[in-house]
């Protein structure tokens, strides 16, 4: 078991965060939660739960994860400004309110660009960000690998800063890990127990373990596990990865050097013969 950690109001063991969505059917994506090992799993509440009259949907998604075990993580996927991420958040805190699911005080701000990059809009999601801190929710927020951004985004009240590891889905792993590094150093000056989660483009487990052995606090995935070709095993490749890196990152590493550098000492050892 790792070392546990806060993020707002919630402490947790496990530093896999997992989302539900693109699974062939909910019986592997329930399999999948429960080899990863997660304690937190997010959920687009607009999407997945409420119906379109802002209702409950029968069976949705709610009703199909263990409650007693998991942390609801509600998201604003597939909004593109800050006014409907902000209607949806507040829908995702009234509806877990009404279920008594402890998921209601706190929020992924998710606010894309475009459809072809879905990379994040940074002024929408600052935006959203400081109104829903305003309203009283814990903000996570989705964001691009800017140290000066994810900044702003904890001076405006963020709980978390989530800078991503690449686009959403695209399984390209950490394509600028001095920039995580960089964002990570800037949130966690002066407070070195600010939660920093790496959030999308994770691709296999070599890619959280080297997340983690950046010094990111926990690591956000969907598609590189509901994508492989058997999600279960790879659920337990990315549990036992975000450990692995967790544990380097701890231990620290021996510097890079540019020449060699012998694991025995050569002081002290007989000489060679020296041909006369």
């Amino acid at each position: 078991m790792l070392d546990r950690y806060r993020v707002g109001s919630f402490e947790f063991g496990s530093r896999l965060f997992v989302g539900t969505g693109k699974y062939k059917d909910f019986a592997t994506m329930k399999a999948a939660l429960e080899a990863s090992r997660c304690e937190v799993v997010t959920v687009a509440v607009r999407r997945d739960v409420l119906a379109a009259d802002g209702a409950a949907k029968p069976g949705n998604i709610l009703d199909l994860l263990d409650l007693s075990r998991l942390t609801i993580l509600p998201n604003t996927a597939g909004c593109f400004n800050a006014k409907d991420a902000i209607r949806s958040a507040k829908l995702s805190r009234e509806l877990l309110e009404g279920l008594g699911n402890a998921g209601a005080v706190w929020v992924k701000i998710e606010v894309l660009a475009d459809t072809k990059t879905l990379l994040p809009d940074p002024i929408e999601t600052l935006d959203a960000t400081r109104e829903l801190v305003a309203a009283g929710l814990q903000v996570l927020a989705y964001t691009n690998d800017d140290p000066i951004l994810a900044r702003r985004l904890k001076d405006a009240g963020a709980t978390s800063v989530m800078p991503l590891g690449s686009p959403i889905g695209s399984g390209r792993g950490i394509l600028n890990p001095a920039n995580i590094q960089l964002c990570i150093e800037y949130l966690k000056d002066g407070d070195p127990s600010y939660p920093v989660i790496v959030d999308a483009g994770v691709g296999t487990a070599s890619d959280v373990a080297i997340a983690m052995e950046l010094g990111a606090d926990g690591v956000l995935l969907n598609t590189g596990i509901a994508g492989a070709r058997d999600p279960i095993l790879m659920a337990q490749a990315m549990a036992a990865a975000v450990e692995a890196g967790r544990c380097a990152f701890l231990a620290g590493r021996i510097p890079k050097k540019r020449y060699a550098s012998a694991s025995s000492p050569i002081e002290g050892t007989i000489a060679p013969a020296v041909s006369m």
